[in-house]
């Protein structure tokens, strides 16, 4: 009688089983993975980096001064919440130029309840948000079940919305913010231990869902992140983010006795609350999935039985609302609103910022995180040439310069990746 052997089961042939793979297969991975066309966001972290490294050498006593990095995150800090709500239009290929302005009506909306009505500010940030989800569900119904092209739709708005806000408010005239709690948001800091204590939430936050994540894929035989990997980006996370804590809680005022100027700046805390926010819905949801299939392949999204039309009013909603939540942090910054809130170039940094940091303009690859890299390079970009007394046409023409190569990047990126198979 013949005993059958049994041979151990083999990964299929081309394959690592994922708890024998390295730091240096990851780095390999990762390597091929850019070489095949999906850079990311890599182009503008780099880019960043440059940036910071130039204009700290240009300018030491000034632009790596404590005071002058918070005064970056404020500046920029509106901008990065536009760019996120414009992150789930591009994600579907489509484009809000009508974001700024939604920005400023929202925020006047707000005022007139909360300043002319002498309403409470939760009631009033109510209003607020709500007038800019009508905003965008009347985007989205006319881009999504019409079919009116979008930029079209949203010129119509960006202009509609701009005569709103000045029947709203009148020419030349502002509406005053004077509730402390939405003034503090833009103006007040955390205190030290709070900072402290945000930052080791966000850690721990961040290295227990992805070591989670890890683990589970490869329980499923799915390719996950080797424990030396996960380790690498949880240290890197808990080296920069520690270090940029530690710098701005050290004390920035020229007068301490008088004023007493450390802390993480608020807004930080709403940047990534709505990080948070945002990247789950896009990553962990089936929603989120919909949203790429969409940008990636609308008619086979649809075939494969997903509601397209409900996917697009969707992300236009979600865009006007952190349009309207940027219109808040704009009036708080100002302590005003007016005629001018959320106009100017408002809204081109905005898409400049989505587009720069790693956001594609042809749908279906993005992360909400691309717009505070890029929200950053446009910051870094205005006040590092500030500093230098450079011109405001200057300035423009630089950053109109880095929005064109970021396009550029992405354009050839896409292109490789569909010559190697990987688009």
């Amino acid at each position: 009688m013949s005993t059958a052997t049994t041979e151990p089961t083999q990964p299929p042939s081309g394959f690592a089983e994922p708890e024998q793979l390295t730091l240096g297969d990851a780095a390999r991975a990762y390597g091929q993975k850019v070489r095949g066309g999906d850079v990311g966001s890599l182009p503008a972290i780099a880019g960043l980096i440059v940036l910071v490294a130039v204009f700290a050498a240009l300018k030491q006593d000034t632009f790596t001064n404590s005071f002058n990095v918070a005064n970056l995150i404020n500046q920029s800090a509106a901008v990065i919440v536009i760019a996120m709500g414009l992150v789930f239009v591009l994600l579907l290929g489509e484009i809000d130029l009508s974001a700024g302005y939604t920005a400023g009506v929202c925020a006047a909306v707000m005022g007139i309840v909360m300043t002319n009505h002498g309403v409470a500010w939760p009631i009033a940030l109510l209003a607020c948000l709500a007038t800019g989800a009508v905003i965008g569900t009347v985007l989205g119904w006319l881009v999504a079940y019409l079919g009116i092209p979008s930029f079209v739709v949203t010129l119509a708005a960006f202009l509609g919305l701009q005569g709103l806000l000045l029947q709203l408010i009148g020419e030349g005239g502002t509406i005053a913010y004077r509730d402390d709690t939405i003034l503090a948001v833009m103006n007040k800091n955390l205190p030290v231990w709070l900072g402290w204590t945000l930052f080791l939430v966000l850690v721990v936050l961040y290295a227990g869902l992805t070591f989670r994540r890890s683990v589970a894929r490869r329980a499923a035989g799915l390719a996950g992140d080797p424990l030396a990997v996960w380790a690498t980006k949880t240290l890197a996370l808990v080296i920069v983010v520690g270090a940029a804590v530690a710098y701005l809680s050290t004390e920035r005022s020229k007068n301490p006795q008088l004023t007493s100027l450390k802390g993480v700046p608020i807004v930080v805390a709403v940047l990534v609350a709505l990080l948070i926010v945002t990247t789950f819905a896009l990553n962990r949801t089936s929603w989120g999935r919909h949203v790429y299939a969409v940008g990636g392949n609308a008619e086979a999204a649809r075939r494969a039985g997903i509601n397209v039309a409900a996917v697009k009013l969707s992300c236009f909603m979600i865009c006007s609302t952190l349009a309207a939540i940027a219109g808040v942090l704009l009036a708080s910054r100002d302590n005003s609103v007016s005629p001018t809130t959320g106009g100017s170039q408002t809204l081109l940094y905005a898409v400049g910022a989505a587009v720069i940091g790693g956001t594609s303009l042809f749908g279906g690859k993005g992360r909400t995180l691309d717009a505070i890299i890029g929200g950053l390079v446009i910051a870094v970009i205005d006040n590092g040439m500030s500093l230098l007394n450079q011109s405001a046409g200057n300035v423009y023409m630089v950053t109109g310069a880095v929005l064109l190569i970021a396009a550029s990047v992405d354009a050839l990126s896409r292109r490789r990746a569909a010559a190697t198979g990987r688009g």
